[in-house]
């Protein structure tokens, strides 16, 4: 409540109340379609996960272009991991390996099981040197609403109307190879049904200026959690870091 509080002060407590139901209600389908989605054949996923305009990615794909897809921690991220069934590229996702060993194996195994290749964040700019060394063209998956510890925090701006540090790791790596940027729009149609709607960001990422696709790959996430905010992770401490004065 005091996320959805500080993120919508125009919004009284009963509009709030009821985001925060309509949220819980969205969390319980969340952890239901997880356990689904581990025993759930490929033509059934086909029928509840929708990419909608391939031809962007096609398009991109057969220009030769690895690419940048960037995702939120919204409606229900993991079915993500489905993409490898939808897309021509090799789908590879960056993430953090978690201190439980246990846990850490069960997640990798889960997320990989349709075909995505996890890579530990330490390791990110290695893997990419050398899929660009062999030629192979890879959707590239990061998260751009996770919270950088404190000694990796380089930028701030406005996001749900508070300071916000953010991740520059989708700017650097697409400028440094040159890989388009495409935000991915998530939509929960109904329960256990979803659909992607890749939108461009940054097709060269040399035309645009310092700041420029990390404002634009924000505002986008901003737009889409502002539209359904039930579907945006709220349960969690969202906004732990205070912006210091001189920033």
């Amino acid at each position: 409540m005091k996320n959805l509080a500080n993120a919508f002060p125009e919004k009284n407590d009963e509009e709030l109340v009821n985001i925060s139901k309509k949220f819980y209600r969205h969390l319980s389908d969340l952890f239901v379609e997880v356990l689904k989605l581990q025993h759930m054949r490929p033509a059934e996923i086909k029928k509840r996960y929708k990419l909608n305009n391939p031809e962007l990615l096609s398009r991109l794909f057969k220009q030769g272009k690895s690419t940048i897809a960037v995702f939120g921690h919204y409606g229900n991220w993991e079915w993500y991991g489905c993409l490898p069934l939808l897309i021509e590229y090799k789908f590879v996702t960056v993430y953090k390996p978690l201190k439980n060993s246990f846990f850490d194996r069960y997640f990798q195994n889960f997320r990989s099981q349709y075909g995505t290749i996890l890579v530990p964040m330490a390791k990110t700019g290695r893997v990419l040197y050398q899929y660009k060394s062999e030629g192979t063209k890879i959707l590239l998956g990061l998260i751009a609403d996770q919270t950088p510890p404190k000694r990796e925090i380089h930028y701030w701006t406005k996001f749900m109307n508070q300071d916000t540090p953010i991740y520059m790791g989708i700017e650097k790596l697409s400028h440094r190879y040159n890989m388009p940027v495409v935000y991915f729009r998530l939509d929960k149609v109904k329960r256990g049904y979803y659909e992607v709607n890749p939108e461009m960001i940054a097709e060269d990422p040399s035309k645009l200026g310092p700041n420029e696709i990390t404002e634009k790959h924000v505002r986008l996430l901003e737009e889409h959690i502002r539209n359904r905010p039930e579907l945006w992770m709220w349960s969690h401490r969202r906004w732990k870091h205070k912006k210091p004065e001189d920033k």
